[in-house]
């Protein structure tokens, strides 16, 4: 009898609303709390410990080491760079990330490499852009054919004058550093590479001669320019006003006032020009 009414004491189990019950949402587990609290804790625990040992070691910025070799660069421009990008920053909170931007963007910046240096202090490691060419009217390209600079100021009159479309620049410095090299073996230096409009190529060199390579086969004409007309214009570059490429069977020489052909090659002579003029 007692345990009869005990049972009927007992409370029926909450049934869901109505409206719950047609959801069909899944019951959710119960969880053991009891049994993940000290798990919970520990955690708590080390993420505290975690959060302090940051805020320790957070301490401000204090010093900016600069290495690298420098010759265009200001080490007193990075560092100026430098402090600014982190300026009310501490040595873990500091964006290394905004202050590699930042250094990046000094003039002749190339590669930018930051460190923290514990307990108080930031290292940057600065590349500097190795320039490869002038490039149009006022320009620089590095080695992979980027523009990285186009202040006046800041563009060395010795180095080549490279010029083309826009978006060419990489394929005309690619041309550039493969016929500049076997030039040198001759004794010959490249002072301007152009890429008109229509695609055609010629180049100037150092002993004043132009050299048209025109709009095809661009590799076969540079390599007969290099096993024949390069004797020609080694021996008589100051009569020579410019060597054109562009014949299936040689070659044409432009003769400045007054110089004779004369040369005994089988080279096309001036008048023959517009024949190549096209191709």
């Amino acid at each position: 009898m007692f345990s009869r009414a005990k049972n009927r004491r007992r409370k029926a189990p909450r049934q869901q609303p109505a409206w719950l019950a047609r959801l069909h949402l899944p019951r959710l587990p119960r969880l053991p709390w009891a049994r993940m609290a000290p798990w919970l804790t520990a955690i708590a625990v080390v993420a505290g410990v975690a959060l302090l040992l940051a805020w320790v070691a957070d301490q401000p910025i204090r010093t900016v080491s600069i290495a690298g070799r420098f010759e265009r660069v200001s080490p007193m421009d990075v560092q100026r760079a430098v402090r600014e990008s982190a300026h009310g920053k501490g040595l873990i909170s500091v964006n290394l990330a905004a202050v590699r931007d930042a250094v990046r963007a000094v003039p002749w910046v190339d590669t930018v490499g930051v460190q923290r240096n514990f307990p108080h202090g930031l290292t940057v490691i600065v590349g500097e852009q190795v320039a490869a060419a002038r490039w149009g009217g006022g320009g620089l390209l590095n080695v992979r054919g980027e523009l990285f600079a186009s202040d006046p100021r800041h563009i060395p009159p010795e180095l080549p004058l490279l010029s083309g479309p826009d978006g060419s620049q990489a394929q005309v410095v690619s041309r550039f550093l493969a016929m500049r090299g076997r030039l040198q073996d001759v004794g010959m230096r490249l002072l301007a590479l152009r890429l008109n409009a229509r695609g055609a190529w010629e180049f100037d060199l150092d002993n004043g001669v132009t050299v048209r390579l025109g709009r095809k086969d661009l590799d076969s004409r540079f390599d007969t320019f290099m096993a024949t007309a390069v004797k020609i214009v080694s021996q008589r570059a100051t009569d020579i006003s410019y060597v054109d490429m562009r014949y299936a069977n040689g070659f044409a020489i432009g003769w400045r006032t007054g110089a004779g052909a004369g040369t005994g090659t089988g080279e096309h002579e001036r008048s023959r020009e517009g024949e190549a003029r096209n191709v």
